[in-house]
């Protein structure tokens, strides 16, 4: 399992940036992300917020308990909105590709697992199929045929 202070270090590298830059970026003091990839000072809150916005990653991707790096704002809201969902940054280098974890592997986060299982998986599309045929999930559904016809014109 990944930990907040690995998953840290692992985008600050992806980056290109040392430990006193990416400080200085965050306006954090100079020794702080030092602090916080070593494990010796966990970031509060308002400072995790900070940095997955920084990196343009969710907090549930930062804390290392999902491998998703989906913010859920860019996604849910652009569905409501009708809008399309901001494209994330790039990261500067191109990050190492990881195989996707097998419910029962070691390395993957718990949600990963419980992602994995049949039972969720299954409660998941019946919840989105009856959200689907809501009057709510109609007019979506409308909205989003319209805007696709009309950008396929």
């Amino acid at each position: 399992m990944i930990t907040l202070a690995q998953r840290i270090e692992e985008l600050r590298c992806e980056r290109g940036l040392s430990r006193p830059a990416l400080a200085a970026e965050l306006k954090l003091p100079r020794t702080a992300v030092e602090k916080f990839e070593t494990g010796r000072q966990t970031p509060s809150r308002e400072q995790q917020a900070q940095l997955a916005a920084f990196f343009g990653v969710s907090l549930f991707y930062l804390r290392g308990e999902s491998n998703d790096r989906t913010r859920q704002e860019t996604w849910m809201d652009a569905g409501f909105a009708g809008e399309e969902p901001a494209p994330a940054p790039a990261p500067r280098r191109a990050p190492k590709p990881t195989p996707a974890p097998d419910a029962g592997e070691q390395g993957g986060t718990l949600l990963d697992s419980m992602i994995a299982g049949k039972k969720f998986q299954e409660a998941l599309q019946r919840a989105v199929l009856e959200a689907l045929r809501s009057p709510e999930g109609q007019n979506l559904l409308t909205q989003v045929i319209r805007k696709e016809l009309a950008r396929m014109k």
